[in-house]
């Protein structure tokens, strides 16, 4: 009978394969949600310069554009999207509410990764500390855009009241979908935080700031921001030359979402688009980053 009952006892315990896939997936979730909730008590203490950055550049752009020019004698005719924004529908305030939430995202997205990237990187290599979490390394890489994704969505929500109420013409804005709006804003944000991890890794520290300018900068201006992608059809070879940028389908979906009145592209085109955007940026960012740690 002993044999037997041994038999019996062994069979009721879980399989060892099982029993550590189990605690692994555990460990593993409480490791990432130590390095999210680290991040986000870092926010929190320096909230106030993140949210300087995030409003100083959209807050200075609307005070020009839309609130002193329409003030003064011959404002339209000295605001040079005003004809584009005519053409589309709507005035230039409207165009520029998407626009804005975009850029901010994109910032934002960027700034939260390839910045911290640049520092961890650097000589004293503070990035070992973090990947000596019990977390896959490419898991901390995913952390990154995860949390730089809530960046970008607290920067879209600080931005859409000064966008929305500061222009001296009114803005014409609704929501027809608020599914859309979400699957928008959340594809934007983790594309601009997969972004910022392709930035931080390809680029080195001491280069971090020359690609704002020499790629940032340039990706915002031709990503549809102060004008619609359906603007540019009399210039063809551009139309469908930014349709390799991701805030193209950043600033087209939020103004699908936001403006849905004024011409956008296809609201399931941007979708596919941002989500392909995200995966490409994503594996690139992820190769990048267990390169940079290997070696």
């Amino acid at each position: 009978m002993a044999p037997l009952q041994s038999e019996i006892v062994a069979t009721d315990r879980p399989e060892p394969e099982q029993r550590p896939a189990a605690s692994m997936t555990v460990l593993y979730a409480r490791a990432f949600a130590g390095l999210f909730l680290r991040d986000l008590h870092v926010l929190r203490r320096e909230m106030v310069p993140f949210l300087v950055r995030v409003i100083m550049n959209p807050l200075l752009f609307l005070f020009v554009f839309t609130y002193i020019m329409p003030h003064m004698s011959g404002g339209a005719a000295m605001n040079p999207t005003a004809s584009m924004a005519g053409a589309a529908g709507a005035n230039f305030s409207t165009v520029l509410l998407p626009g804005l939430m975009a850029v901010a995202i994109m910032f934002s997205g960027i700034a939260a990764v390839a910045l911290p990237l640049a520092q961890e990187f650097g000589i004293t290599r503070e990035i070992d500390d973090r990947v000596m979490c019990p977390l896959p390394v490419a898991a901390v890489a995913i952390e990154k855009i995860v949390f730089s994704a809530v960046q970008s969505m607290i920067a879209a929500a600080v931005v859409f009241p000064l966008a929305y109420y500061m222009p001296a013409t009114p803005v014409y804005a609704h929501v027809n979908s608020w599914a859309f709006l979400i699957a928008v804003l959340s594809l934007a944000s983790l594309t601009a935080g997969a972004l910022g991890l392709v930035i931080g890794t390809s680029v080195r520290p001491q280069q971090i700031g020359l690609i704002f300018g020499v790629v940032v900068m340039p990706i915002t201006f031709l990503g549809c921001v102060y004008y619609p992608w359906a603007a540019l059809k009399a210039i063809p070879w551009l139309q469908y030359g930014v349709l390799i940028n991701p805030i193209v389908y950043m600033s087209e979906g939020l103004r699908a979402a936001l403006t849905p009145g004024m011409r956008h592209m296809n609201p399931w085109l941007i979708l596919a688009m941002l989500l392909c955007s995200f995966a490409v940026l994503t594996w690139f960012g992820i190769r990048g980053f267990l390169r940079r740690v290997i070696d």
